[in-house]
């Protein structure tokens, strides 16, 4: 059962968030991938955000370009963690999706984290932190990467 969910505005998104995925897969956190438009597909949007929960997600990491009101929309439909991914989709290179993301109203948080790929790396790793406080496995394979970060240093 995915206990993430991953959301993307676009297909074309894929790309940029591969290396996201390819980092969960590692860490052994199984997840589920959706593409789900704001602003095409609302009524997916919100059925997504209700059901997620009882689905067994338990962290939702959500991408989108421009005005980014992905992770927002699904954020106002459950309250489990959505960290939203901003891309650099527009003219604006991500900065207006990553004002998006961190301007939430008060009561409906979104975690925001950088823009394009690494940020979606981070999103992965920031999900791992969540993950770790349940979930053992999750925790030692994050931690072992945390180790292995510090070896790449000396």
């Amino acid at each position: 059962m995915p206990l993430v969910g991953v959301v993307m505005g676009s297909k074309s998104d894929n790309e940029v968030l591969q290396p996201m995925l390819d980092t969960l897969k590692q860490l052994g956190i199984e997840h589920e991938v959706n593409v789900i438009s704001a602003h095409r597909t609302p009524e997916k949007a919100r059925q997504y955000g209700l059901a997620a929960r009882s689905r067994g997600i338990e962290v939702i990491i959500a991408a989108a370009g421009g005005a980014a009101h992905l992770p927002g929309v699904l954020a106002s439909w459950t309250t489990l963690p959505v960290i939203g991914v901003p891309l650099a989709s527009s003219e604006l290179k991500g900065v207006d999706a990553l004002y998006s993301i961190v301007q939430m109203p008060v009561g409906i948080p979104v975690a925001g984290v950088a823009i394009g790929s690494d940020g979606a790396k981070n999103a992965a790793y920031l999900a791992a932190e969540i993950l770790g406080l349940k979930y053992e496995a999750i925790k030692k394979a994050y931690e072992k990467y945390r180790s292995d970060l510090q070896g790449e240093t000396k």
